[in-house]
């Protein structure tokens, strides 16, 4: 219980410390755009190693053997993705969200409203699945009711954000990331000295108490082609999260933006590769029926690890890590999200970029609690799902809805503003329905015998369909005057602000 508090005590310092710097959007949003790429390679990696990463892998593997690596791979290789197609561009032509990009030689208001909502229902899942998580550990550490525990979270979520904006969550993203890494470096360890240093002996030991179907795909993903648009959604969805792109604003250029990507995917490449191992640990000591027993999901397995090989103090610790993991987390989505509701909706669209700095900065507070007050809602009502399942299905939407309209807003120039709206709505509506229809809701939640739409994870056909639909919708609705934007954007994006007229 100590680490729990030292933890709220420290963050709400930081916080305090933030607040009396926080006097404008452009330190609410992108903290004064001074954050160092060291400093935002850590907040990049705190903002994606989430709670789904440390409690839903780890419980995802110890459950289900080999089939958790999709998650582990599938992130990672999201990054270079960002790295060479997403951070220049949007760090020159961008101020606050990704919808600046999309936005930048189109008409504002509808390409806004498309982004805002496909911002939102990523943004919305995500938090699901964090509050999900966070509900099961604190019930797990203290006994509380998990609503109880629910309430308890998005109260603290509210208070980092609402007062201290971008500085402050940046600065609990790094210190979680610290945390999170030794945390989670010490329990690998700890996992890998008993079997010699040597993983194979893990894995063989978890094969020879679970069979040689534990090491071998098929017990989570069953068929070739759920894996493939699985690992779609995974790989592209990364370029597309509102709370990652977000951070590429907080740095004062494009080469700093590149440099933290690239320290960034360090970081997450070695967290990845700690999460199979402690999924096999906890699989092997602590064993799946027993993982189940204390939490449905399996979201538990890191936390009842740490227990098994550290005692009480250790879990302590862990539990702590992981509590730390998701504040940090839904902090940085709450920002997204109410910068999409303020900085998208609000000035652009409402108020047509009339709105003083001062309303811009009220509107944004009442956009994150009232966002705050949505997670914990829907916390409530997703108890008992998977943590990193949920969060596939937000990339889904991420690389449906927002992935392509990047891309082709910054490569294409033909792409129109009937085109952006398309792609985003479409990306972001089919993905919706067909994961309703998918055999996750009808056979999974609903309990029905079969399912409407076979894939799982509907990324395979979302992502497609809203790159042909932004493609023929911009061919069949050619404007002179945006494609003659396009070399303009092209300045900007390779020369920033040196690069406008």
């Amino acid at each position: 219980m100590g680490f729990f508090f030292l933890f709220i005590v420290t963050t709400l310092g930081i916080t305090w410390w933030a607040a009396r710097r926080t006097r404008t959007t452009e330190h609410f949003y992108a903290a004064g755009r001074v954050i160092s790429p060291g400093q935002n390679g850590f907040a990049l990696a705190g903002d994606y190693m989430s709670a789904a990463s440390f409690l839903g892998i780890a419980g995802l593997v110890s459950t289900t053997g080999f089939d958790g690596l999709i998650y582990s791979t599938g992130w990672l290789v999201g990054w270079p993705v960002v790295l060479f197609l997403i951070a220049e561009p949007l760090r020159n032509l961008g101020r606050y969200t990704f919808a600046d990009v999309v936005a930048a030689r189109l008409r504002q208001a509808p390409v806004r409203i498309a982004a805002a909502v496909g911002t939102l229902a990523t943004v919305t899942l995500y938090l699901i699945a964090q509050m999900v998580g966070a509900g099961g550990l604190i019930k797990l550490m203290f006994g509380i009711p998990y609503e109880s525990a629910i309430v308890i979270v998005g109260a603290a979520m509210i208070a980092y954000v609402l007062f201290g904006g971008m500085i402050a969550t940046t600065w609990v993203q790094i210190v979680k990331a610290f945390l999170l890494l030794g945390g989670a470096a010490v329990l690998a360890t700890l996992v890998l000295v008993r079997f010699d240093f040597n993983p194979a002996a893990l894995f063989a030991a978890a094969a020879e108490r679970y069979g040689q179907g534990v090491l071998s795909p098929g017990r989570l993903v069953q068929k070739p082609l759920d894996a493939v648009s699985l690992g779609l959604a995974l790989m592209f969805g990364t370029a597309g999260l509102p709370h990652i792109l977000m951070r590429f604003y907080t740095v004062p250029d494009a080469k700093a933006a590149r440099t933290s990507v690239f320290y960034a995917t360090g970081l997450i490449g070695f967290f990845y590769l700690m999460t199979f191992i402690l999924g096999f640990g906890a699989m092997v000591f602590v064993g799946p029926d027993a993982i189940r027993a204390v939490e449905p999901g399996g979201n538990m397995a890191a936390p009842l690890l740490a227990e098994f090989l550290g005692g009480t103090a250790f879990l302590g610790f862990i539990a702590a890590v992981a509590f730390a993991t998701i504040l940090a987390v839904v902090a940085g989505l709450t920002l997204s999200g109410a910068a999409a509701l303020s900085h998208d909706l609000w000035v652009h669209v409402v108020r047509k970029d009339l709105a003083s700095p001062r309303e811009q900065l009220r509107v944004a507070r009442i956009a994150t609690v009232g966002l705050g007050v949505l997670g914990v809602l829907l916390g409530i009502t997703f108890k008992g799902q998977n943590v990193a399942f949920m969060v596939g299905l937000a990339f889904a939407i991420a690389a449906s809805a927002n992935f392509p309209a990047l891309v082709l807003s910054i490569f294409w120039r033909g792409y129109t503003t009937s085109g952006a709206v398309t792609s985003m709505l479409l990306g972001t509506i089919t993905t919706l329905v067909l994961i309703y229809l998918s055999p996750t809701v009808q056979i999974d939640i609903l309990k029905h015998e079969a399912a409407w739409f076979p894939l799982k994870n509907p990324a395979l056909v979302t992502m497609p369909l809203s790159f042909a639909a932004g493609v023929v919708v911009s061919l069949c609705t050619a404007r002179r005057e945006e494609a003659a934007g396009f070399a303009s954007l092209q300045r900007r994006m390779h020369l920033g602000a040196a690069g406008e007229p």
